[in-house]
């Protein structure tokens, strides 16, 4: 379970979390949503601990991760898979060795187990035989493939998508969108999506935390956020920005 209390985050005079709070519990799956800038992958980040919050608390499974020493959070996030925007690939590494560097640093498998499991990976998001290409040789679904692939590598209790469907066509939105549904569904994993994408909210995810001004908008199912009365979460679903213009709080 992760548990966000109270947290707060700026970066220098721009306050861009204010005051969240909000608990996802094992095993949902749950999309972020927000305008461009408002915070989604901060707030992401923060949950692993690769932005520091100002104020507040996050728990993840009971511990609080602003008090652990460095070698507790190492561990604690090999407990989580996180898909970057567009793959996050090391240029100078070919496929194998992009999923491999996580494996090496992360567990304690051999060899023979560390091939086993990019073979595996590979074939679970149907890129097999890509083992020696580049990541110039690759398109950028396929680079958000390989970036699942590697996620998926350590079998974690918990998947984090910083927007993992920017830039692609809707087929091959179509196409991660139904390998998150599939890795969510396989095992007890628990899911969070940072997304603007409404066709992921609606095809993937249970639950929706709309931000907005810093703050929580809307938290609550799917359905209900996709019939919600309110203005601002209406506009947003529109494409219509004159509300902003127009001061609705």
């Amino acid at each position: 379970m992760i548990k966000i209390k109270n947290i707060f985050k700026s970066f220098g005079e721009k306050e861009v979390l204010k005051d969240i709070s909000f608990s996802i519990n094992k095993g949902e799956c749950i999309s972020i949503i927000g305008e461009s800038g408002i915070g989604k992958s901060v707030l992401l980040k923060s949950i692993i601990k690769l932005i520091d919050i100002d104020r507040g608390s996050i728990f993840i499974d009971g511990e609080d991760i602003s008090l652990i020493k460095f070698k507790e959070l190492q561990k604690l996030r090999s407990k989580f898979g996180m898909v970057f925007q567009f793959g996050a690939l090391f240029d100078s590494m070919t496929v194998e060795e992009n999923i491999g560097l996580a494996l090496q640093k992360l567990s304690n498998s051999d060899k023979l187990e560390i091939d086993n499991k990019i073979r595996e990976s590979l074939e679970q998001v149907n890129m097999e035989n890509t083992n020696n290409k580049m990541p110039s040789e690759l398109s950028g679904g396929m680079k958000k493939r390989v970036g699942i692939a590697r996620a998926i590598a350590l079998n974690p209790e918990y998947m984090l998508y910083d927007e993992p469907t920017t830039g692609l066509d809707p087929i091959m939105t179509d196409s991660i969108n139904n390998l998150i549904s599939k890795f969510h569904n396989k095992g007890d994993v628990t899911s969070i999506i940072v997304t603007h994408e409404m066709r992921t909210v609606k095809d993937v995810s249970e639950r929706v935390v709309m931000l907005y001004d810093g703050k929580i908008r809307f938290d609550g199912p799917t359905e209900d956020f996709i019939n919600s009365k309110d203005l601002v979460v209406k506009a947003f679903l529109n494409g219509d920005s004159s509300f902003k213009e127009n001061g609705v709080q």
